[in-house]
Parts: C-alpha cells; sequence; structure tokens
C-alpha cells in the first residue's frame, strides 16, 4: 500500500490534485483490494431491535465476498447516540479499538452504561487475513427498553373483572382454567360487554415540533393501534400470546411520522384473544384472564429538548366496536351500520362515548416483544367453485392455511354475507368442520354504500374452502336481491420469521414433501408452534424438539425460540413439571398434561439453539427450569424407570391412532428421561456446577443401565416389543452397549424390510427412526421406506391431493389435515441428502460438514440455509457418468467436505487438480470417503462415479 500512496501522491503534485480526492482515491483502492463488505448488523442476533433488556448486549455482523479463503482477523466497533459520530467512524459510547479475533457473532458490548429507552447507533470495519481493513458498514441501531418504573400507565378498558362477573377458576399453578362443560351456566351470567370488542379513543394538542416519539402499547387479548385514522404497524394479533399471569408483552413502535401540529387522536380497538375466551359459538375451552384492556404510554421529545407523556388513564372514553362478536376460536362478526366514521381522527365528537373504567392489570411481567408479529404474508384467489345446491357457492382457494378471508362486497343496507371455512368438503360437497372444530364462520352486515371492503381482525381458522350461501360471487350468480362479492381472497398469516432454507431434489415425492411440510410449518407458526390452526391452537411442545432441525435448517429461529423457551418457564409447575403445552391455557390431565416426550422440550431445545447459532444463553438463562424438570422426572421414577405419558404418539398399524400403541410407553417415557438427564449433566459443565455435573453424569449412567436391564433382551437382542421405535430410540441416544449395536441395528431393518419397506412409527418415533438409519449409512433403506405413494408415507398425502402435512399418516382416519408433527424428514433431506450437517464440537456453523449422499435412482438434490454467517448452500447432480457437486461456504467460515466416492485422485475442484486446488486442506473421514476442508467461497466439484 506505501508503494500505492507514493504513486497516488507523485501524479497528484504533478496535476494537482486536492489531498480530499488523493483520500477518496486510496479508499477505492483499498477496499478494491480487500473485496469484503461488512453487511447484516445485529444485536443480539437482531437487525435493528427495539426494546432490548440486556446490560450487555451481543453484535454480530456478516461478511460478504466474492473472493475465497476470507477470515476476518480483527474488528473495531463504534457505538453512539449521535448518528454522525458513527458515520465518521467515532464512538462516544464504545470504541473498541482494533480487536484481533475471528469473532464476528455474539461480540459483547463492553462500553458505557447503557440507558433505558434510548437509541445507539453502531458501525464495525474488519481487518481480513492479509491485515487489510475493510470500509465501515453501514449503520445499525438498537434501542434499549425503557425501565420499568416508566411503564407506568394505568390499565384501561369497559368493565372491570368484578362487574363483569367473570369466574375466578383454578389459580394453583398457572392462569383461571374453565372446563367448558362444568362451568358452561357460569359463564352465560357474565356481563356481555366483558366479552366486546371495544374501540377507545384519546385526543391531545401538539403545540412544538417532535424530535422522536415512540409509542409503547399492548391490547389484550389483541389490538389494533392507529393514529390520525393510519393504521400503527401490519402484525396480526399483537402482542402474541403468553400466560398473561406471567407473561405479558408490549410493542415499540416509533410514531414521529404519524403526528401533526394541533389535534392528534391516539385509536384502539380491542379484541379478546386467548386472553378471553368466552365461548358462544365453538370453543376448544374457556379461559378468561380479564375483560379486553389496555395499556399504553407514549413518550415525546420535543427539538427544544422538553418531553412530555401521554398513557392510558381515566381521561380516554370508548364505545362498542362494530365487531358484534369475535373469539379466537369461534370466528368474527361485523356490522357496518355501527361504524363512526372518523373517530379515530381529530375533529370528531366523541360526546356519546363513555368514560374508561381503570381495570386489575394483568398479573404477568410486562416484557417487550422482540420476536417478529404473525402478518399477512401470502394471498390467495379462488382457484374453483363447487355449487352443491341452489342458492350454495363452495370456493376452493387452493391452499389449506392458517388465515382468514378478506372481501370486497356491494349489497343494499343490513344485507348479511355468512363465510363458512373449512379444510375438508363433506359427502354433500358442502364445508365440513365436524373434524376441526365448530361452528367458525364470519359474518358481515353490509352499509349499503357502493363497494365495502372488510377482513377479520381477532380471530382466525385452518381453511381451503370458504362457502357462501344466498350470495353471488365472482363468476357465478346473478340474483339482484343478494349481495355480491366483487373480490374475495384468503390471507394466509404466521410469524414474519425469515424464511432461510430450501430444498430441491430429482425425487417428486421429496421436493413435494418439502412444501408440503413447510406449508403446515407456516399456518402453525402463530405465536407459537401449534398443533393446529383450528380445533386447538394449543403449543403442543414434543413437535418443536422433534421437528427442531427441520425448523433450524428453514427459519430464522433466533428471536422464537427465545419466546418459545419464555413459554415453557412460564408454563413450568411449582413441582418442576413441564406440561405438554405451553401456554399452559387449559388442563387436560393424564398423559395430555405430563408426557416427557413432550416437557424434554425446556431441556433440548436450549442445545438445538446452542448447536445451530453458537449461543449458549438459554442454557445459562433456563438451566434452573432444566433442572427442575429433571429433577421432576426423577420424583416419577420408580428404580430409574418412568412410567407415564403419551409414548410414540399416533404410531402407525391398524389400530386406532393415539396413545402408542406398538412400543411400551415406558420405554419412551424412560429414554427421553436419559435424554433429558444426560443434557442437564452437559449443561451444568456449561454453566460451572461442578456438584451438579457429577450428580447428572452419575444419574445418567444409572438410567441407562436400568433402561437396558428393564427393556433389553440379550436372547433376541432387541428392545421392548422389538418395534421399530423400540429399537431405534435407544441406539440414537447411544443406550446400546457397543458390542449389541450392530444386532439391534440389524433386527430394525429387518423388521423395516418385513414389512415391504413401511414404517410403524408416529409423532415421537419418526425423528429417532429417521435419524438412526441417516446416522448409520442405512440411507438406501430410509430411501426405500419413503419412495412411494402408499399409506404409511408422505407420497399418499400428495396422490391425496392435501397441500399441508396431515395429523395421520393416513389423512383418511384423522382430524387435522394441518398439522407439522410428522414432518421429521426435513431433517433428512438437509442434513443426509444436501449434506448440511451442523459441527457438535463447534456449535455455531462457523465450521460445519458438507457430506451430501447420492442414494437410490435420485439423478440431483439440492439445499441452502442461512447460517449467523451468510448462506450454506450443497447441491450435487450426476451427469455423464460423473457426479457434479457445487458448495457455498460463507466468508469467515469453513467446512469440511466428505465426497461421496471411493477415489480421490480423479477429483477436480473448480477446474483443478483436489491436491494443486486452492483453499484446500486434506482430512481423513472414517467412512473412507476423500474429505478435506474448504475454506469460504463458491466451489465447483467434478468427480467420476
Amino acid at each position: 500500500m506505501s508503494d500505492i500512496f507514493l504513486f497516488i501522491k507523485y501524479w497528484s503534485q504533478r496535476f494537482n490534485f486536492s489531498m480530499v480526492y488523493l483520500i477518496i482515491l486510496l479508499g477505492m483502492i483499498s477496499c478494491a483490494n480487500i473485496g469484503i463488505q461488512v453487511e447484516r448488523l445485529t444485536v443480539e442476533l437482531t437487525v435493528n431491535p427495539v426494546g432490548l433488556q440486556k446490560a450487555t448486549p451481543r453484535l454480530g455482523w456478516q461478511l460478504a465476498s466474492d473472493r475465497q479463503g476470507v477470515v476476518q482477523t480483527a474488528y473495531q466497533v463504534v457505538v453512539s447516540k449521535d448518528q454522525n459520530k458513527v458515520a465518521n467512524g467515532e464512538g462516544n459510547i464504545w470504541d473498541s479499538g482494533k480487536v484481533k479475533t475471528n469473532a464476528s457473532q455474539l461480540v459483547p458490548y463492553e462500553g458505557l452504561v447503557l440507558e433505558g429507552g434510548e437509541r445507539y447507533y453502531w458501525a464495525v470495519k474488519i481487518w481480513d487475513e492479509e491485515d487489510n481493513a475493510s470500509s465501515w458498514s453501514n449503520m445499525g441501531y438498537w434501542e434499549m427498553a425503557p425501565d420499568e418504573d416508566f411503564l407506568d400507565a394505568s390499565w384501561i378498558g369497559a368493565i372491570s373483572r368484578q362487574d363483569a362477573q367473570l369466574p375466578e377458576g383454578d389459580r394453583n399453578f398457572h392462569a383461571p382454567l374453565m372446563k367448558k362443560a362444568e362451568n358452561k351456566e357460569i359463564w352465560n351470567r357474565v356481563d356481555p360487554l366483558a366479552k366486546r370488542s371495544i374501540m377507545l379513543r384519546k385526543p391531545f394538542e401538539l403545540k412544538k415540533e417532535i424530535e422522536k416519539a415512540t409509542v409503547y402499547v399492548s391490547g389484550l387479548g389483541h389490538y389494533e393501534l392507529t393514529i390520525n385514522g393510519k393504521r400503527i404497524g401490519d402484525s396480526e394479533f399483537a402482542p402474541l400470546w403468553s400466560d398473561y399471569e406471567k407473561t405479558v408483552y408490549y410493542n415499540t413502535y416509533e410514531i414521529n411520522d404519524f403526528l401533526q401540529k394541533g389535534e392528534n387522536v391516539l385509536g384502539v380497538t380491542l379484541g379478546n384473544g386467548m386472553y378471553n375466551v368466552s365461548g358462544d359459538r365453538y370453543i376448544k375451552f374457556l379461559v378468561s384472564f380479564g375483560p379486553p384492556t389496555l395499556f399504553m404510554k407514549v413518550k415525546l421529545t420535543y427539538r427544544d429538548g422538553s418531553q412530555e407523556t401521554i398513557e392510558s388513564d381515566q381521561s380516554w372514553k370508548f364505545i362498542e366496536s362494530p365487531i358484534t362478536f369475535n373469539c379466537i376460536f369461534g370466528g368474527e362478526d361485523y356490522d357496518g351500520n355501527l361504524e363512526q366514521a372518523g373517530w379515530d381522527q381529530p375533529n370528531f365528537s366523541d360526546e356519546c362515548w363513555k368514560p374508561v373504567v381503570v381495570q386489575e392489570a394483568p398479573k404477568g411481567k410486562l416484557r417487550p416483544q422482540i420476536t417478529t408479529p404473525v402478518k399477512i404474508q401470502q394471498q390467495f384467489e379462488i382457484k374453483n367453485v363447487i355449487q352443491p345446491a341452489d342458492g350454495i357457492y363452495v370456493m376452493d382457494m387452493g391452499q389449506n392455511l392458517a388465515g382468514f378471508p378478506s372481501i370486497k362486497v356491494q349489497g343494499k343496507k343490513g344485507q348479511v354475507i355468512k363465510l363458512i371455512v373449512g379444510e375438508q368438503i363433506k359427502g354433500d360437497s358442502t364445508v365440513g368442520q365436524g373434524r376441526t372444530g365448530g361452528p367458525h364462520y364470519y359474518e358481515y352486515t353490509l352499509k349499503g354504500e357502493g363497494t365495502e371492503e372488510w377482513q377479520p381482525k381477532f380471530s382466525y381458522y385452518g381453511y381451503q374452502y370458504i362457502q357462501v350461501e344466498n350470495t353471488n360471487i365472482p363468476g357465478y350468480g346473478d340474483r339482484a336481491d343478494w349481495p355480491t362479492i366483487l373480490d374475495i381472497k384468503s390471507n394466509f398469516i404466521y410469524n414474519d420469521l425469515d424464511v432461510i432454507g430450501g430444498f430441491e431434489s430429482s425425487n417428486d415425492i421429496f421436493s413435494q414433501t418439502h412444501i408440503l411440510i413447510n406449508n403446515a410449518i407456516k399456518s402453525n407458526m402463530q405465536a407459537v408452534f401449534t398443533d393446529c390452526p383450528h380445533r386447538e391452537k394449543l403449543g403442543w411442545l414434543e413437535e418443536t424438539h422433534l421437528n427442531g432441525p427441520g425448523l433450524f435448517y428453514n427459519y430464522d429461529l433466533t428471536h422464537f425460540v427465545p419466546k418459545i423457551m419464555q413459554d415453557m418457564a412460564d408454563a413450568q409447575w411449582d413441582n418442576g413439571l413441564v406440561p405438554n403445552i405451553a401456554p399452559e391455557y387449559v388442563v387436560f390431565g393424564g398423559g395430555f398434561t405430563d408426557s416427557p416426550e413432550w416437557g424434554v422440550a425446556a431441556i433440548v431445545m436450549p442445545w438445538m439453539y446452542y448447536e445451530y447459532y453458537g449461543d449458549d444463553a438459554l442454557i445459562h438463562e433456563h438451566y434452573e427450569v432444566m433442572k427442575r424438570y429433571a429433577d421432576y422426572l426423577t420424583s416419577t421414577a420408580e428404580g430409574h424407570i418412568v412410567t407415564h405419558g403419551l409414548g410414540d404418539w399416533y404410531d402407525y398399524g391398524e389400530h386406532a391412532a393415539g396413545y402408542s400403541k406398538n412400543s411400551p410407553i415406558a420405554l419412551s417415557a424412560t429414554a427421553h428421561y436419559f435424554f433429558g438427564v444426560d443434557l442437564l449433566a452437559k449443561s451444568a459443565e456449561m454453566v460451572g456446577n461442578q456438584k451438579d455435573y457429577e450428580h447428572y453424569s452419575s444419574l445418567a449412567k444409572e438410567i441407562k443401565d436400568a433402561f437396558n436391564k428393564e427393556f433389553f433382551d440379550p436372547e433376541t437382542l432387541q428392545y421392548g416389543t422389538n418395534s421399530q421405535f423400540s429399537n431405534a430410540i435407544p441406539i440414537f441416544l447411544d443406550m446400546v452397549d457397543e458390542k449389541y449395536k450392530e444386532e439391534v441395528l440389524a433386527n430394525l431393518v429387518k423388521d423395516i424390510q418385513q414389512r415391504e419397506n413401511r414404517l410403524t412409527t408416529g409423532d415421537v418415533g419418526n425423528r429417532y427412526l429417521f435419524q438412526t438409519l441417516a446416522r448409520n449409512d442405512l440411507n438406501e433403506v430410509m430411501y426405500d421406506m419413503h419412495n412411494h405413494y402408499d399409506t404409511p408415507g408422505y407420497g399418499f398425502q400428495i396422490k391425496f391431493g392435501l397441500t399441508t402435512l396431515t395429523e395421520q399418516w393416513d389423512p383418511r382416519k384423522g382430524n387435522s389435515w394441518n398439522h407439522f408433527m410428522m414432518g421429521q424428514i426435513e431433517e433428512w433431506f438437509y442434513r443426509t441428502l444436501a449434506g448440511i450437517v451442523p459441527d457438535k464440537e463447534n456449535p455455531g456453523l462457523q465450521h460445519f460438514f458438507l457430506k451430501p449422499e447420492v442414494v437410490g435412482d435420485m439423478t440431483h438434490a439440492k439445499a441452502h440455509t442461512r447460517s449467523l454467517y451468510g448462506q450454506i448452500a450443497s447441491s450435487w447432480e450426476k451427469k455423464d457418468g460423473q457426479l457434479h457437486l457445487n458448495f457455498s461456504i460463507p466468508a469467515n467460515s469453513h467446512a469440511t467436505v466428505v465426497i461421496p466416492v471411493e477415489n480421490a485422485s480423479n477429483i477436480k475442484i473448480n477446474s483443478q487438480n483436489l491436491s494443486e486446488a486452492d483453499f484446500v486442506e486434506m482430512r481423513n473421514d472414517e467412512s473412507g470417503w476423500p474429505s478435506f476442508i474448504l475454506k469460504s467461497g463458491n466451489y465447483a466439484v467434478i468427480c467420476d462415479l
């Protein structure tokens, strides 16, 4: 660089260039030489988060480069409240200086004490392997949550809990819980106002110029906020669900652009959500934490430096909204004739409105909602129309989904359009809800004023079909005395998580299965991972860890899993039990409340999070939750054998689906007890608790010994009932004595082949069966087990014409057609076929393995996912007697590659012989296949088959 400097200096003096131009030229040449951009700045693994509560947040960034072999060797971070300082590479809150390390994720902030409610700007630059500096990144920011004593506003609404005559319920462990059959009469006495959607308004004056305006708001069950008639945010069902006696989420919005000089109006519409499930139509359970309620605080900072707050208090007014009925389970009704035009705008007369009531605050702790909101993500139009009878139309919207319709209509004042939604068609060709919970429907009463538009605010359902009666629809019906739907769409809603993965292959069953599963995942990504989007909408926990790898490959879960862990922590009982559902809105009892395969998610999920992101924060934060649950299981064990739970739920056979029939429940429960205790021992070591480490390590060995004594037959060399699940799970969990492992594995394969390559596992057993085969070089068996259109199998669901994965292997027998609990094959697609494998010894995917498998008669497969360091991609194709592979490895990371061929001598990488290729370091692999380490970059590999 010194030679370049002298060269430019010479020519600048000769041609009288300015020094500024000289500096710009130097910067351009430096950037061109290093060829690295610093991007995707994150704080606590989130881009520009608002509402952080951590005193020392952790920073991260990605490096983007077309060069190969890029490694960060140092970084410099600057932080300031002043954007201009950061733009100039200055940090008066923190300037890290040049820190020599390759760490570019989870870098701890080490600056001045951070102040509540303040925003901090930051930027970073790095040095590469040649010690060349990059340019500064674009600016990022984070905003701290306000101090707790700032959030002192009142909770307001239409009626107090006491006046509403809401039942108190059972508060022994958690939220008030109601059993429908026993309490219906009590609920019928509840004041109707306690169930009603209301609108609240607050006018205020602005006389000075605003520098910054921020609103902190929580409306329970759900709210929609407007300012001067304009909606704030685009989320549905805010805030996210929680156990409202433990946690209440609030949202933070910057609202500068929505305010004006003079009069402004805050407007809020409240609905019931999960906070207040009070029935009248279909309900799964009855539960109420109170009538709809609002918390709000607005912080105004003026340009002259002064501040003002506006908050929810007795000065607000309310009135019943046009939403005459809303229930998260039963649907929603809207009467357009009850609208009050301009109610949330200035110059509106609210003389007929009523003063609000200051209500009892929810018991839960107010927490900022960091997790992404639920949003409308996709829309679908009419694909086909069925006319089962005169005056009845059923619209097939082409996709089963979680959501609600939106309509544009015309008609006479008072006419009603009723939309009945469902995922199945009955024998008479009308929409059926018998398997998914009914009645659930939406009604809109017309104003009779030209074209009217409407969609529900506070309810959703799982459906593909929409039925209307005595209503004209596009292309059908021309009755002048009927209302007319001019346009109708299905809105697919789910949490706004980044979709970071994708999979395709030459096998149509596998490619379609990937789509099927992910449509079901999205349908059930609704504040929690629900079981189904219609009948229950509950956060059953087993699917979080049994489908966990597929979830991590496909979606950015960096801020979603911590929310799920908070739900589990809130749901944990005093005796340590983590119930099957979280939040636990209803206690089902027996195995539906207490099953180890479900509760162990509280121990497994922090470890999966650590494996994929290298972040051990959840293990530290929830160590006591994990320990208390393991101790709870110990308290239920006799001789280290646990005997309760659901076992391999919905396993396959001639029997009716439900409790495990093929395999002993005790075998499953004890194996998961071991699984949890074994991980807990590792957790104790991580948090530095030597006493716990020794105790739980010893306990894990004792459980393993007891398990083998109870369930292993040394004569048959099989476990339990010799079922596929019985033999697979001890192999997967490394519970089998090494001298018996090959025989147990052989017996497992024998059972599969005797059943014509068909499985017998269910919700719990699938992952253990699939991964036991995959990780023991039995992928041809795995391939044969899934490469067919019969049941049990994914192919049958595709053949059946479904667009989401179903609850049972045979959808004709099951209830829900929108479950993702059987979707464990996603892990095989990414981990085995594409070969993207995390390194357990080095969590976080800064180092990982690329070990693709060429299986069956497949000719190609490809997948990609995004790590914290950038996009990882792997593909292979058989062509002209050769295997063509392509890999993408993010900058500042590296991968150990294993090529599935016998001979390394004919391998070429980017047209170079393997022994001569750049950025390659040879390695030995236990498989005997050629193996080497690749640094970052894009690589094309070709070898003979």
